[in-house]
């Protein structure tokens, strides 16, 4: 078989295909049909166990009736993307435990559910890998999962490739649409995602740090990764809304992901007297880049970075030098949304997640919210073995979740803006010394989703 040339395959004899050109897309339908040949044979469930994966099946009861449903769900458990994974292990508890009587579909029978889990490793060509596994040997009716554009987009082309409908979330909507070439007057048939887009996490940094005085130069930290490329674009990613705001970008470069010496940012940055720090970074890189730049004197007035400061465990590795670190904010206990599937508010979800787990809630709880979604569209699936019938249920969606309203067919373009996309509210964050934990973090800035309370004004640094 020849090698991928610019997106296009040459004859491949034997095929059918003989003196046609295959499309990204065919091309990783056959590429997932011979990983189907050679799981059958051994060979990739050999591979698979050879790189030592943690993932694992999980059932709900078996209630009689329909037929058990199977869903897969991809994301990085271990890896440097692992504290998104944190409490995805007791999110699908919690979505065995509301369908543990099985669930009744559209076709008025009860199905028991099965859930398998599979651990992307942080890596993207494996996000792809497994989700193969799950449609070609495990045989699930829909594949969910999450985790930055490491993981969303690879797990949708291979859904999109195989006709299995996907749904996702935790992806910057432009990284999910535009990143897999997507054409916004056609969509994709079998994939659906909903997350905030880089217009609105953009809009409220600039809205955030409009509330403190400074010299508008902003150093960015974009590595060379899936997120990092989206948010550096000049016409879909961060740059149009910055300079609307009239803030100037200083460009640290596409570094690569894992970097340990970043002397060369942190020297332009000073040179450039940049008074805020952006970007979007892995929680261990922006560890090392933070006690970097404070030992050589890089000093900002304000630092808001997405990805690495989501979490409580990265703020507790910076020690004191992480309080009124700020960042996006998708998801909190002061999100005022409840549960589809038990009734239970965003405050009361978080409590459960820190009594089940003796651990701080993390904004992650929101990929609870993916499966609200499949649920629902199985509730309206009349024939579950048919996934044309459950895709179309899943494109008809419109309901509230934990992250607010979901739908795909609207007429608000805010709200879909392109096809196969929703949006969901974004807000501001901050951390700031905790009383039950070392930091807690509270809303600072509504601007683009006002029905989330402010719970305090942004802070500048305190070194």
């Amino acid at each position: 078989m020849s090698t991928e040339n610019d997106g296009q395959m040459g004859p491949a004899t034997g095929s059918g295909l003989v003196g046609s050109k295959v499309s990204r897309r065919d091309f990783l339908k056959m590429g997932a049909l011979a990983g189907a040949a050679l799981g059958v044979g051994g060979g990739l469930t050999g591979a698979l166990a050879a790189c030592g994966s943690s993932e694992g099946d999980s059932s709900g009861g078996d209630s009689g009736g329909g037929r058990e449903i199977k869903v897969g769900f991809v994301t990085p458990l271990t890896g440097p993307l692992a504290s998104f994974g944190i409490p995805d292990a007791w999110c699908v508890k919690q979505w065995e435990a509301a369908v543990a009587d099985g669930l009744e579909c559209g076709d008025g029978q009860k199905h028991p559910i099965k859930i398998i889990v599979k651990d992307t490793q942080s890596d993207t060509n494996r996000a792809a890998t497994v989700t193969g596994d799950l449609i070609t040997n495990d045989g699930c009716d829909i594949i969910m999962a999450a985790s930055t554009a490491d993981t969303v987009p690879p797990v949708a082309d291979q859904c999109e490739a195989m006709q299995v409908p996907c749904v996702t979330n935790d992806c910057p909507w432009q990284a999910y649409f535009f990143g897999r070439g997507g054409d916004p007057a056609v969509g994709f048939e079998w994939t659906y995602h909903s997350w905030w887009g880089l217009e609105g996490i953009t809009a409220t940094f600039v809205d955030m740090w409009d509330s403190l005085k400074t010299n508008k130069k902003v150093a960015e930290m974009w590595p060379n990764d899936g997120d990092g490329l989206a948010w550096a674009d000049e016409k879909t990613g961060q740059p149009p809304v910055l300079k609307a705001g009239g803030y100037t970008i200083i460009d640290g470069g596409r570094y690569q992901d894992l970097t340990e010496d970043y002397s060369a940012q942190i020297g332009k940055f000073k040179s450039a007297d940049a008074q805020i720090l952006s970007g979007v970074m892995l929680p261990p890189d922006f560890t090392n880049f933070w006690k970097q730049s404070l030992q050589q004197g890089f000093n900002p007035i304000i630092a808001t970075v997405g990805k690495a400061l989501l979490f409580p465990q990265s703020l507790e590795a910076l020690g004191d030098i992480g309080y009124n670190l700020s960042s996006e904010c998708w998801w909190s206990p002061n999100h005022p949304f409840k549960s589809s599937l038990t009734g239970q508010t965003c405050q009361e979800l978080a409590d459960q997640y820190e009594t089940d787990n003796s651990a701080q809630w993390t904004q992650p709880i929101l990929h609870y919210a993916i499966f609200e979604v499949v649920a629902d569209a199985l509730k309206r699936t009349t024939n579950v073995d048919d996934k044309a019938i459950i895709r179309d249920a899943i494109a008809a969606t419109d309901m509230q979740t934990i992250g607010g309203r979901v739908t795909w067919s609207s007429d608000d373009k805010k709200l879909n803006p392109v096809p196969n996309v929703c949006t969901t509210p974004i807000t501001g964050g901050q951390w700031i010394k905790g009383d039950k934990y070392p930091y807690d973090l509270v809303v600072v800035n509504n601007s683009q989703a006002t029905e989330v309370p402010v719970q305090g004004d942004l802070q500048p640094l305190a070194y």
